[in-house]
């Protein structure tokens, strides 16, 4: 298998991965605030990949050089974990998913900005695509909320959060200086953990622990243990494999994945019309991934 297919192959499972923190997320996130909820989920996360890390050798001596990067890449990817649970205080799953699927025209943006990647014709008539079928499901196929831009204030909140993820995708690339994705990752969820940490104290400290609902803790440790963990190891080995537009464009598929969660968590299926937009993304997702550029 070529680097670019292990990287599609790892986009894949983290589609499917990253679909279950909407659901679990919305069903969380009006009972414990999001830096809480999310400063606990970094700790866990970082343990989980710290034990990968001691088994396969530890942190090379190299991987300490300039750890201002695991900074900047844990304070962007908690930003974009903030945001998104307090956006699904509000904004339903499918939605919330729905602005995800945004990210990768802002990621072929801040792609080409810091590394001159440059998108084909190709790429950007499949990004305007999948940008037409998000919003079709945001503002649920009504022309007049779309006209009056009647969008509720979650998807808002969390389309900020996007723009973080969109940022972090590129970053990992310029930033990584040959380190294992295990190890890049272990770096920046402990930063990420610490600034959480630092930033959402007040919260922790005041988050009635003992007394949370078994939903909460079910959300926590899927999120730090498959929706973050293993992600963060997917996307940053993908990133490392394929051009920023392509990673994200696997996001395309978050809709679809949620709308299996809310039958499996018994919510039924969205509206009829809804799914045309979610074809669309479908469709942005094989436009995006035929070989039409030999970058990789």
């Amino acid at each position: 298998m070529t680097p670019a297919l292990r990287g599609h192959a790892a986009m894949l499972l983290f589609s499917a991965l990253v679909a279950g923190s909407f659901s679990l997320g919305a069903l969380a996130a009006n009972d414990i605030a999001p830096a809480a909820l999310n400063a606990v989920r970094f700790w866990i996360a970082a343990l989980v990949i710290g034990v990968a890390v001691a088994a396969r050798g530890g942190i090379p001596r190299a991987a300490l050089n300039a750890p201002w990067r695991y900074a900047v890449l844990g304070a962007t990817f908690a930003i974009y974990f903030v945001l998104m649970f307090e956006g699904l205080k509000t904004a339903a799953p499918v939605s919330a998913a729905a602005v995800f699927t945004l990210t990768p025209v802002m990621s072929g943006v801040f792609g080409y900005i810091l590394l001159r990647q440059i998108t084909t014709p190709r790429m950007a008539l499949a990004l305007a695509v999948g940008a037409t079928g998000a919003l079709w499901v945001i503002f649920r196929a009504d022309l007049a909320a779309f006209l009056a831009f009647e969008v509720g204030r979650g998807e808002v909140i969390y389309f900020f959060g996007c723009v973080s993820h969109a940022i972090y995708t590129p970053m990992v690339r310029k930033l990584n200086r040959g380190e294992p994705a295990v190890v890049f990752t272990f770096g920046m969820l402990v930063a990420g953990a610490v600034l959480l940490t630092l930033w959402g104290w007040r919260d922790l400290m005041a988050t009635p622990w003992a007394d949370l609902p078994g939903i909460v803790w079910v959300t926590i440790l899927y999120v730090a243990i498959f929706a973050s963990s293993a992600t963060f190891v997917l996307l940053q080995f993908a990133t490392l494999r394929l051009p920023s537009a392509k990673v994200m464009a696997y996001t395309y598929l978050t809709p679809s994945w949620v709308i299996l969660w809310e039958v499996a968590l018994g919510n039924g299926l969205p509206p009829g019309i809804v799914w045309v937009g979610v074809g669309l993304t479908m469709v942005a997702l094989s436009m995006l991934l035929r070989d039409d550029e030999r970058a990789t």
